[in-house]
C-alpha cells in the first residue's frame, strides 16, 4: 500500500543517519584527524538534537499536519547529509550531525500516521513491527553499505548516499502519505516548548559533561528552574503541550524511564563497544569496517527486521508488556555472553550480537515504540510518542557517552570493554525492573488469536 511505502522510505531516510554510520566511526576519526571519543561525541550530539526535537514536533504535527511535518523533517536531514559530506573538519561535521538530528521524531510520526489509518489492532501490530524494525537497521543492508563504502572510498560518499535517499523519499511522502490533523485549530504551546527544551538540554548537558563540575551544577540549576516554569505554564494555557495529570501517570513516566534505561544499557554495546573491539588491531579481531558490517551489524539488523513484524503480531494477543520483558531478559543474556565469551572468541561475539538483534532490535525496541502510541492520551495523540522518541534518543546519546567512557578507562586491555559492557548490563537490569510499572494498554490488546 502507498502509505506503508512512504512511511518505510521516511524511516529508512532517518535511520541511515544512525545505523549506516556504525561501522564508519573509526574511518571518520582517521579522516578528520581526531579521536574515536570525539567522533563518539558527535553521535551524542545527533541523539541530543533528535531528543530535543522529538519533544514537540509530533504535537506540532497534530496541529499543522503530519504529512507536511514529515516532509519537512526529511528535507532538513537531507541538507544535513550534504553538510556532513562536505565537512572540512570535526567542527563542521559536528554541526551536520546536529542538523541531521532534527529528523529524530520521524519514527513516532510515522507510527501516528499508521495508527490513524489502520484501526484493527492485529493488523496495526504487524505493520507497526515492520516499521519499527527499521530502528535496528535496514535489514543489515545499511551497515554493509556503510562499511563497504567507508573501506573503499572513505566516509564522505556515505553521506552523499544518505542525502540521495532523502531526496528520493520526498515524493513518496507527498503521494503516499495522507494528511491528518487531529488537533487542527488548536494553538501550539510554544512557551511550554521553550521551557521543556531548556529543561532537557540542561539535564543532557550535565550528564554529558560530568567532568566539568561548574558546568554540571549550572546546567542542573537552569534545568530545574526551567522545569518549574514549564509546570506553571502548563497549568495556565488552554492547549498545553502536556497536562500535568498526564505527566504523573505511570503510562508516561514508567514507559519513558524504561526506554531511557533500555537504550542506555544496550545501544552502545552493539553499535559502539562490539564494533570497536572487532576493529581493534591490538586486543580485538582486526576486522575492517566492511568486514565488521558483514559479520556483525548486518546480521544483527537483518534478524531484527525479520523478527520485528512477528513480535508486532504477537503484541496485541499476548501483551505488549510481557513481550517487552521477554526481550529485555534475552538482551541481558546476550550481553553476558558477549562479556564472558565474545571477547575471547569471534564466533561467539557474532552469535551473541545476532541474538541481541532478536531480543533487543526485534523485540524490546518494537514494544517500546508501540507502547508510546497505544498508551498516548486520545486528546493529545502526539504527546507520548514524541516524549518516548526523545527518551530513545536520550538513551542512545547517554549510552555513547557512558559506556565508551567506561571502556576508555582501561583502553589497552579487554578489561575496558568488559567493564563498559558490565555498566550496560547493570543499567538494563534497572530497565527490566522499571518495566513492571508500565500499565497494560487494554484498548490495544485482544483476547484471542
Amino acid at each position: 500500500m502507498p502509505l506503508m511505502v512512504a512511511l518505510l522510505m521516511a524511516c529508512m531516510a532517518f535511520q541511515l543517519n544512525a545505523s549506516m554510520l556504525n561501522p564508519v566511526l573509526v574511518t571518520i576519526a582517521k579522516s578528520l584527524e581526531t579521536s574515536e571519543a570525539t567522533v563518539g561525541l558527535t553521535q551524542t550530539a545527533f541523539f541530543m538534537s533528535a531528543a530535543l526535537f522529538s519533544i514537540f514536533v509530533p504535537r506540532l504535527s497534530d496541529i499543522v499536519g503530519r504529512q507536511k511535518v514529515l516532509f519537512t523533517l526529511i528535507a532538513i536531514t537531507t541538507i544535513g547529509g550534504v553538510v556532513a559530506a562536505l565537512a572540512p573538519n570535526i567542527e563542521i561535521y559536528f554541526l551536520s550531525r546536529v542538523i541531521q538530528g532534527v529528523s529524530g521524531p520521524v519514527v513516532p510520526l510515522c507510527l501516528l500516521m499508521l495508527h490513524h489509518e489502520v484501526k484493527d489492532p492485529k493488523q496495526y501490530g504487524i505493520l507497526m513491527g515492520i516499521i519499527t524494525a527499521v530502528n535496528g537497521g535496514i535489514a543489515g543492508i545499511d551497515a554493509f553499505l556503510g562499511g563497504y563504502i567507508a573501506t573503499n572510498f572513505g566516509f564522505r560518499p556515505v553521506f552523499w548516499f544518505i542525502a540521495a535517499v532523502g531526496v528520493m523519499t520526498l515524493p513518496f511522502i507527498l503521494k503516499g502519505a495522507p494528511e491528518s490533523k487531529p488537533n487542527a485549530g488548536q494553538r501550539m504551546d510554544w512557551v511550554g516548548v521553550i521551557f521543556l527544551v531548556i529543561t532537557l538540554a540542561g539535564f543532557l548537558t550535565a550528564l554529558n559533561f560530568t567532568s566539568n563540575i561548574p558546568l554540571v551544577v549550572g546546567s542542573v540549576i537552569v534545568a530545574l528552574i526551567s522545569f518549574t516554569l514549564f509546570v506553571q505554564v502548563e497549568k495556565k494555557v488552554t492547549n498545553p503541550l502536556v497536562t500535568i495529570a498526564d505527566l504523573k501517570k505511570r503510562s508516561t513516566w514508567a514507559l519513558l524511564l524504561t526506554t531511557v534505561l533500555t537504550m542506555t544499557g544496550i545501544f552502545a554495546i552493539v553499535n559502539g563497544l562490539v564494533v570497536s573491539f572487532a576493529q581493534n588491531g591490538e586486543i580485538g579481531y582486526s576486522l575492517t569496517a566492511n568486514t565488521t558490517a558483514i559479520y556483525l551489524l548486518a546480521p544483527y539488523a537483518l534478524i531484527g527486521w525479520l523478527v520485528g513484524p512477528f513480535m508486532g503480531k504477537l503484541a496485541p494477543v499476548y501483551g505488549y508488556n510481557r513481550i517487552l520483558r521477554v526481550g529485555l531478559i534475552g538482551s541481558l543474556l546476550g550481553v553476558v555472553a558477549l562479556m564472558y565469551l565474545g571477547l575471547n572468541t569471534l564466533a561467539i561475539l557474532i552469535t551473541a550480537t545476532i541474538f541481541i538483534g532478536v531480543t533487543y532490535a526485534g523485540t524490546a525496541n518494537i514494544m517500546l515504540n508501540g507502547l508510546g502510541v497505544v498508551l498516548s492520551p486520545k486528546d493529545n495523540p502526539g504527546f507520548l510518542p514524541g516524549m518516548n522518541a526523545a527518551a530513545f534518543h536520550i538513551g542512545a546519546g547517554l549510552s555513547f557517552a557512558l559506556l565508551p567512557a567506561m571502556q576508555a578507562m582501561n583502553a589497552t586491555s579487554k578489561d575496558g570493554y568488559f567493564n563498559g559492557m558490565l555498566l550496560g548490563l547493570g543499567i538494563t537490569v534497572l530497565a527490566f525492573l522499571v518495566s513492571f510499572l508500565i500499565p497494560k494498554p487494554v484498548d490495544a490488546e485482544v483476547q484471542s488469536v
